[in-house]
């Protein structure tokens, strides 16, 4: 990267991600079109990339389109080198109709994006612990939607199966009616016999039940233990348990200093008071935006408080006596966890920076 004190222009970048290739345009400080050029999406591409927004002058900042998805590797791999990246949003409709969409206006748009800093933040780097607690939730949340899956699909085809078959697995509860049907040794010289073939369907879903509900708990217990290594602060808040606390981790990312304070994650999170006042009436209403499994975990978090947590029990009991409702009782609950799971979260991950 070329050094401050010599004479090159002040350069900026932004890329278009894609999965096979990212388009790369350079502006000068005052928005003046540089140069573009479209690089493929490899370790040798990475690498050129670098190399030649150097070539182009001083590099003050690097915008990234989609640094979460596409553009997650180049992020890592320019930040190692000492860029100063930033995640930008994509160009706005209005734009795109009055200027068209190709991947050089998109990546023309980055660049330019991060000359006022309109939309431009820190993104989560993907390059330390909490990245592994992303992937292993990840896995477990298709385990445990493809388990939902197979459970649905068994319980609809004995729905419709015949009678005889449906009186033998009406009224059983989940986990009887799945070692049922999981016990089904249908004939297989009746293949044509629909009750035959119904068993041996059954049987096959409940296998997989069985088999994605192992899974499950097996993520879950990696994802336990990792999270007691890395934020043990953070699993120890009351009512957190390892899927909710993992949700709220991965929102934080592996460079919690990206976040200003405590506010600001709770922007993040989504349970930032956002005001509703009209006339005589003063009021704040949940917030709609944010990090929507973070502010899921929140608000999971929060109805467990509601209902095993005293302090929180007399809370509500007299915010309900304000004449709050409980939609606000819940707003004002999940900003309160917020602050705190913050404190948390920032003391643990800052743990981890010496040993990264």
């Amino acid at each position: 990267m070329a050094s401050p004190t010599d004479h090159s222009p002040l350069v900026y970048a932004g890329v278009d991600t894609h999965a096979d290739t990212h388009h790369v345009a350079v502006v000068s400080e005052h928005g003046k079109k540089i140069a573009d050029r479209e690089f493929p999406t490899t370790a040798t591409g990475y690498m050129a990339i670098g190399q030649w927004i150097t070539s182009l002058g001083h590099v003050a900042r690097i915008g990234i389109e989609g640094t979460g998805s596409y553009g997650a590797e180049l992020a890592r791999h320019l930040h190692a080198r000492g860029h100063d990246v930033a995640e930008v949003p994509r160009p706005n409709r209005r734009l795109r109709r009055a200027q068209g969409k190709t991947d050089t206006i998109d990546a023309y748009a980055a660049a330019r994006r991060l000359l006022d800093g309109s939309g431009a933040t820190a993104p989560k780097l993907r390059n330390g612990a909490v990245e592994a607690v992303r992937a292993l939730r990840v896995a477990r949340h298709n385990a445990v939607k493809a388990n939902i899956a197979a459970i649905n699909a068994l319980r609809g085809l004995i729905t419709t199966s015949p009678e005889a078959l449906r009186s033998q697995l009406r009224g059983l509860s989940r986990a009887k009616l799945v070692a049922t049907c999981a016990a089904f040794r249908p004939d297989p010289t009746r293949c044509t016999d629909p009750i035959q073939a119904t068993k041996l369907a059954l049987r096959s879903l409940a296998t997989q039940v069985h088999e994605l509900q192992a899974h499950a708990d097996e993520l879950k217990r990696h994802l336990q233990q990792l999270l007691e290594q890395i934020a043990p602060n953070t699993i120890g808040v009351f009512a957190l348990g390892p899927d909710t606390a993992a949700a709220l981790v991965i929102s934080l990312g592996d460079n919690p200093d990206r976040l200003s304070g405590e506010a600001a994650f709770a922007h993040l999170c989504g349970v930032a008071p956002i005001p509703a006042s009209s006339g005589k009436t003063v009021r704040h209403r949940l917030h709609r935006g944010g990090d929507r499994q973070a502010n899921q975990a929140l608000h999971v978090a929060v109805i467990v408080r509601m209902r095993y947590d005293q302090r929180t029990k007399d809370y509500v009991a007299r915010r309900t006596t304000d004449g709050k409702t409980k939609p606000e009782i819940i707003r004002c609950l999940k900003r309160y966890l917020a602050r705190e799971v913050f404190q948390a979260l920032r003391s643990d991950l800052r743990a981890l920076k010496p040993a990264a």
